[in-house]
């Protein structure tokens, strides 16, 4: 095994360069993306809503007291989400920022933007509730974006911009919430094996809608543990000494990713030169709901933003008390996890997905 020996001052440019040599001391090298762009829900929403008319909105304490000088930007959570731990290890930038955002610089638009707006997903009557951006809607955003860089860089470099960028694509919660069990407006016409049917075939149109503004590496999200969200035990209506996951929400969200895992490899094979992987999201957080001392949490079954059990969005309001220790919780609301959680989950996806994309860039 080789061995990298280093002796300097600790600077910040010290400490970086050698979390760049300790992975490719382990034999993978990081790949080299020019820019990434993120697509979805509130799970990676950066700050869209904050510019659109929804009451699905997070640019107010108490979200953001962990972000960097504790600000409410517009994230569901208490800090950053996992496109920005991704941005920084793959060495692209510290956070994605909203491509709604008037004020955004053209240095910005270089290195990649965020789409993704919460309360969106793959159905169209999911943001029919919500007023969100509906997943549909996010790639003509992309155009607009395209069309900025080519008045910036040229059209030839804007197409080799957007080819070698890494898209992250993460939706699908709302959709089962919102139209099949909370809301069970799709259960009218669907069983949960076709309902999920219907996602997925909206996401193949999703994915082939970037694909034709051309984009080829893309991370595609499954389901987390939908019954474990503490928003859906609290639907339940049970007193907190009972709350447990919905296991039969689960065992769908499982189904619906095991569908996922099977569809993507079928969809790159009609999308010549793309890379789409799979993103396992329901793992990461079912390992730190079922073994939390085993990661440093103590709370599960509700969010740290008031009572745990229904508070989200306005209702997680700056008059809302909060837990005193966020990195024991989970969930930061009722259906967001906490900074802590995301780093969890990024850390995992990073072994789980870089390593399969380790040749992009290296020739």
């Amino acid at each position: 095994m080789k061995k990298c020996i280093l002796t300097m001052a600790p600077t910040l440019f010290f400490i970086l360069l050698m979390q760049l040599i300790a992975t490719t001391c382990n034999g993978v090298s990081p790949p080299k993306f020019s820019a990434v762009l993120i697509f979805g829900d509130s799970t990676v929403d950066t700050g869209n809503n904050n510019y659109i008319d929804t009451a699905f909105r997070a640019n107010h304490t108490p979200y953001g007291q962990d972000f960097p000088d504790h600000i409410a930007t517009g994230r569901f959570s208490n800090g950053k989400l996992v496109p920005d731990f991704l941005a920084t290890k793959l060495g692209i930038k510290e956070t994605a920022p909203p491509f709604l955002d008037p004020n955004l610089p053209d240095y910005e638009l270089l290195t990649g933007v965020n789409f993704a707006s919460a309360g969106s997903g793959y159905d169209e009557l999911t943001t029919a509730a919500t007023g969100a951006i509906p997943l549909s809607k996010q790639p003509q955003y992309l155009k607009s974006y395209i069309e900025r860089l080519n008045i910036i860089v040229g059209e030839d470099k804007a197409r080799s911009i957007i080819n070698d960028s890494l898209v992250v694509i993460s939706a699908g919660p709302n959709d089962f919430i919102f139209n099949f069990y909370d809301i069970p407006t799709r259960r009218l016409h669907f069983d949960t094996d076709a309902y999920q049917d219907f996602v997925q075939y909206r996401l193949q149109i999703f994915v082939q809608e970037l694909y034709n503004l051309g984009c080829r590496t893309m991370i595609i999200s499954g389901l987390p543990p939908i019954g474990c969200l503490p928003i859906q035990m609290s639907a339940k209506l049970k007193p907190p000494y009972l709350r447990t996951c919905l296991h039969h929400q689960n065992r769908d969200a499982q189904s619906y990713n095991q569908k996922l895992v099977n569809l993507l490899p079928q969809l790159q094979v009609s999308l010549p030169g793309t890379r789409l992987i799979y993103s396992d999201v329901y793992e990461p957080l079912n390992n730190l709901i079922t073994n939390p001392q085993k990661y440093g949490f103590v709370e599960t079954s509700i969010g740290c933003c008031g009572t745990g059990t229904v508070e989200a969005g306005g209702f997680c309001s700056p008059n809302t008390p909060v837990c005193a220790n966020h990195s024991q919780y989970v969930f930061w609301d009722t259906i967001h996890p906490s900074e802590t959680t995301y780093r969890y989950v990024a850390e995992y996806l990073e072994n789980e997905i870089l390593a399969q994309l380790s040749d992009i860039g290296s020739h």
